[in-house]
């Protein structure tokens, strides 16, 4: 079993005034996946970052980057890491080739600029290099965030809410060069509220709420297990409420009476949709439609904050 890229044993953040930011964390990353910390706003997830990139200093815990002890050898442990922060921060009358090559020297690599010029081509920046950031649209902006994170190949990406306030076309080729990143040998850890976000790019989900890191699942083995069915009926006659005939079900009555909705687990050995489809022709309710749909990660991420929140 290879030694994870990125170890947090216990890590912990309570600030003077008393609120703790961040409850002890456990988490292995394993070196190449694409790693989705999911939660919603003032959740913890940005501070969980910030530990990791030594911007903030835990409470308690170790962190453990690449076999290096993050919190004794910051230095060596940050240069293995990029991170794209929520907020801008540049130097507006910079270039962007200036802005992408300092930073790559910034961390004590030199020259190489054919990584530099592929890392500006493959976010479509290469073009607008002499550009000063002050004249870039806000989506070009973002990338040039994402170019400096990648200026001197590190091997753990951090992209903190890397898709807030971007547009559509932005989004799609950001989820493309994160696959070609990981495709490269990349790590890559995301924070996101966007649940869509981390159902198309993560092979595992972390879900986070109230500084307290809920749980830790490979996505497809989430969605399974958690993972709901709904039968939608869409019937002849509309309901002014759900017969008394009807109760062993836990029925909703959607579209003024039109749909009636059973959620249902698709694990179960009785999953009661034979039954209540007998049930509803004994009690003389028709149906012209039937559809049937799984839960998405945004139904189980609600339903685990309401659980354990």
């Amino acid at each position: 079993m290879p030694e994870p890229i990125l170890k947090l044993a216990g890590v912990a953040k309570t600030y003077k005034g008393g609120v703790q930011a961040l409850q002890p964390v456990d988490l292995a990353i394993n070196r190449g996946e694409i790693f989705a910390l999911l939660g919603p706003n003032g959740a913890g997830k940005t501070t969980l970052i910030s530990i990791v990139c030594g911007i903030v200093v835990p409470t308690e815990g170790s962190v453990t980057v690449a076999g290096i002890d993050a919190l004794t050898d910051y230095k060596a442990a940050r240069s293995r890491i990029g991170l794209v922060p929520q907020e801008l921060s540049v130097d507006m009358f910079e270039t962007v080739l200036a802005t992408v090559t300092f930073s790559r020297r910034l961390f004590g690599r030199s020259g190489h600029a054919d990584h530099i010029e592929r890392v500006l081509r493959d976010l479509s920046l290469w073009d607008k290099r002499n550009a000063k950031i002050m004249e870039l649209s806000g989506g070009m902006k973002r990338r040039v965030l994402i170019a400096k994170a990648l200026a001197h190949e590190p091997d753990i990406l951090f992209l903190d809410e890397p898709t807030a306030g971007v547009d559509v076309a932005l989004r799609r080729d950001m989820w493309t060069l994160v696959h070609r990143l990981r495709a490269a040998g990349t790590t890559i850890i995301l924070t996101t509220h966007y649940i869509e976000e981390a159902e198309e790019m993560a092979d595992r989900v972390g879900v986070i709420t109230g500084g307290k890191l809920l749980l830790v699942e490979e996505k497809a083995a989430l969605m399974k297990k958690l993972g709901k069915r709904r039968l939608d009926l869409t019937l002849v006659e509309p309901l002014g409420a759900i017969p008394a005939g009807l109760a062993d079900w836990q029925l909703t009555l959607e579209n003024e009476g039109r749909l009636l909705r059973y959620v249902f687990d698709a694990q179960a050995d009785d999953t009661g949709v034979p039954a209540l489809l007998r049930r509803l022709e004994a009690e003389g309710i028709g149906f012209k439609d039937l559809e049937t749909s799984k839960s998405s990660l945004e139904d189980i991420f609600v339903d685990l904050v309401e659980q354990k929140g």
